[in-house]
């Protein structure tokens, strides 16, 4: 079955602009329990293979080297916020159609008020390697 990752930046969703530690407690509540449930129904049909959430872009790190000595490591990336990935999900599913299924709930997650979120979700099939 092939996999699919699952990314959700910090961009605002069409349903809210405002960022989640802004939210009030309730409605923070129902956005994280949403996301349990939803991997907890993942996870009994077989098809959850991993979930993260990600730290913040404040504590990112970038590491550059060329294979030869030390590493330039340094803080950021700092481009758009909105770029900037918040989590992920990877799938193995029986198709990218149920891929995209869990893509279009994961973008309703509930924002303020519940209102759903809206927010872009890439979905990216996993490529494996070629067998030797």
């Amino acid at each position: 079955m092939p996999k699919f990752m699952l990314l959700q930046t910090y961009a605002p969703g069409e349903g809210c602009d405002v960022p989640l530690p802004e939210w009030a407690p309730e409605d923070i509540r129902a956005h994280i329990e949403f996301q349990r449930v939803l991997n907890a129904e993942l996870t009994e049909a077989g098809e959850l293979v991993e979930a993260e959430g990600l730290a913040g872009p404040e504590v990112a790190k970038t590491v550059v080297a060329d294979g030869t000595g030390g590493a330039v490591v340094t803080d950021g990336p700092f481009p758009e916020g909105k770029e900037l990935l918040a989590g992920y999900r990877v799938v193995d599913v029986e198709s990218e159609a149920r891929a995209l299924e869990i893509a279009t709930r994961i973008s309703a997650a509930p924002g303020l008020g519940g209102v759903p979120l809206r927010v872009p979700i890439e979905v990216r099939q996993v490529m494996s390697a070629p067998s030797v």
